[in-house]
């Protein structure tokens, strides 16, 4: 059974910074491509930042490059999205996902129960 289970989130002011973990059972951490993803309110869900089976790749949303980093550790079967400068915007319910490489939420296949992430202004 394929599982993933997000951590971290909380509240958190603006300019601050969070890290989530996303912790994997079976085959995902180290078979699979790892994304996170987010749902804001009122909002869809949306591609945030993915990374390759080795780590050697990843790829973000325009607007969090600069601020937001994932990386993994195969060995922990965890992947982490270190998040620096966080502003308002950045509020919704963030998502781990194990599948194929890329931005489509199509591509993945094993989905957490989601953390909620608040930023104050």
């Amino acid at each position: 059974q394929e599982e993933v289970v997000e951590s971290g989130g909380g509240l958190v002011q603006a300019g601050g910074s969070l890290r989530l973990s996303c912790a994997s059972s079976g085959h995902t951490g180290t078979t699979y491509a790892m994304g996170w993803f987010r749902q804001g309110p009122r909002k869809e869900r949306e591609f945030v930042a993915s990374i390759n089976w080795s780590g050697a790749n990843t790829d973000y949303k325009d607007s969090v490059k600069g601020r937001f980093t994932i990386s993994r550790d195969n060995a922990k079967n965890t992947v982490y999205l270190q998040m620096n400068s966080l502003k308002p915007e950045d509020t919704a319910v963030y998502y781990c996902a194990a599948g194929s490489w890329g931005a489509s939420q199509d591509g993945y296949r094993y989905w957490g129960q989601g953390t909620q992430v608040t930023v104050s202004s």
